[in-house]
């Protein structure tokens, strides 16, 4: 048997990862149904009476149009290549080759390469940055309205923006101001809420409000890191008035595959139907009521937890204890459980919507393990990145990868132009991108990234020539 096959077998560790339907365990009913038949029997072209996302018959379009009427908007598109395919269609809809586009300084790598397709100028909006953890929170209305005034130059057209709702870790925008203000200035708004897919099912109060129900033009909805849809699927939601909805069928027409997957299909209508049900609704409550609970049961036994917005996404603050994250998943991996998102000063878990007994004695007895593995000091916090203020690089992504470009210890790239990405992954957002200046207190910043985080930010980078 290959290598690979052997992974896929079942696997008796604890899965505190993507995707969050726990290896099968809160996948929709009739999903799990469909799996069970004759392996292969779902695996499917695009016979015309199953049709595709782009096609104009079929039972997809029928089902994208019904889902869209439920959901209140005018548009609705099944992605099978990830929320990174439909965030990327949405950018390159929203602008020309030429003009620009604002971002948060959290934006996902996805975003980046849509820049580099497209032509197009990223206009970096700050966020602000949680030393004590050593990664970005969520943006604020206040830090939005000071980025905005005076309005960004890039000497060209800013076509339209893109927010993060809520965070990888589950922090939570003031959605709803921050969309009226960009809305105010005349442009449509594309939200990445590929992590608060739940928020747009729940009519709850106690939690963050969907960009659906904020009034937002597009957004992305992951279905396997925040719904219990299989890996690789998402949806992408559009209300038409600031938008074309012919421009952008047309970018998905150029990003999406022509061959899409009939299993992955079905699980975006599956896992939708699901979630908009009354039994999703009691299931998720459960879980959430579960989750809420762990955090206190946690704190209890003096397990080190950060606050956050989502009680589905557990982020244990090992720098507390001396401890780097990264040493922690590995620590947590011999103890039969995967993390989500190791980092220098946390590690992060998913609890994803699978029922989890007896998980907080078990994460209590591991968190006693890693308090042995650290010294008990904790770790220095993370300077906040010099980054305070809205940033245009000085050419466009693609621009500066196209030029010559030579290699460059860290340490020496003061006043260069970066030629390539520096990004961990995961999560995924980039701590330099092609087209930017280095200033010297970005080099000495991304110096220290580098030392406390040596296999993901590499010790030199490709800079002009």
């Amino acid at each position: 048997m290959s290598s690979l096959l052997k992974l896929l077998r079942p696997d008796r560790r604890l899965a505190l990862h993507l995707p969050v339907h726990g290896r099968g365990a809160a996948l929709p009913p009739a999903l799990r149904r469909l799996l069970r038949q004759s392996p292969g029997s779902w695996d499917l072209p695009e016979l015309p009476e199953i049709g595709g996302p782009l096609e104009s018959q079929g039972a997809v379009t029928a089902s994208q149009e019904r889902l869209a009427d439920l959901l209140g908007v005018d548009h609705c598109w099944f992605g099978v290549n990830g929320a990174t395919g439909l965030l990327q269609a949405g950018l390159l809809a929203m602008a020309q080759p030429g003009e620009a586009v604002l971002l948060p300084r959290n934006a996902h790598r996805s975003l980046i390469a849509a820049c580099e397709l497209g032509g197009v100028m990223p206009v970096f909006l700050p966020v602000p940055f949680l030393s004590e953890r050593g990664h970005a929170g969520a943006m604020t209305a206040e830090g939005l309205r000071q980025s905005l005034e005076p309005w960004p130059d890039p000497g060209r057209r800013i076509a339209g923006a893109v927010l993060v709702h809520p965070t990888y870790h589950g922090y939570a925008a003031e959605i709803h101001e921050l969309i009226r203000l960009l809305h105010d200035k005349g442009l449509p708004v594309m939200v990445d809420e590929a992590h608060g897919t739940h928020l747009a099912f729940h009519a709850e109060h106690d939690r963050p409000a969907s960009a659906l129900a904020a009034g937002a033009d597009l957004v992305v909805h992951s279905l396997h890191k925040s719904a219990p849809g299989l890996a690789q699927t998402a949806v992408l939601w559009l209300r038409a008035e600031r938008l074309d909805p012919e421009r952008l069928r047309r970018s998905l027409g150029r990003l999406q595959t022509t061959s899409p997957s009939a299993l992955l299909l079905a699980s975006c209508e599956t896992t939708l139907d699901w979630m908009l049900s009354s039994r999703w609704s009691s299931w998720y409550a459960a879980r959430r009521g579960e989750a809420i609970r762990l955090i206190a049961d946690l704190r209890r036994l003096g397990v080190s937890i950060h606050s956050g917005d989502d009680p589905f996404r557990l982020i244990l603050a090992t720098g507390q204890i001396g401890l780097n994250g990264l040493d922690a998943d590995e620590s947590c991996m011999r103890q039969g459980v995967i993390a989500e998102l190791p980092e220098p000063l946390c590690l992060t878990l998913c609890l994803g919507f699978a029922r989890h007994r007896g998980l907080a004695q078990r994460l209590g007895l591991i968190w006693q393990q890693l308090a042995r593995e650290g010294d008990g000091v904790p770790l220095p916090a993370i300077p906040e990145p010099p980054l305070f203020s809205t940033s245009i690089p000085e050419l466009t992504p693609d621009e500066a990868q196209r030029l010559p470009s030579v290699i460059c210890p860290l340490a020496d790239c003061a006043d260069q132009i970066a030629a390539e990405l520096i990004c961990p992954y995961p999560p995924g957002v980039p701590l330099l991108v092609p087209g930017e200046r280095i200033s010297s207190d970005r080099s000495q910043w991304l110096l220290l990234q580098h030392q406390r985080w040596p296999d993901q930010v590499p010790g030199k980078v490709k800079v002009l020539a």
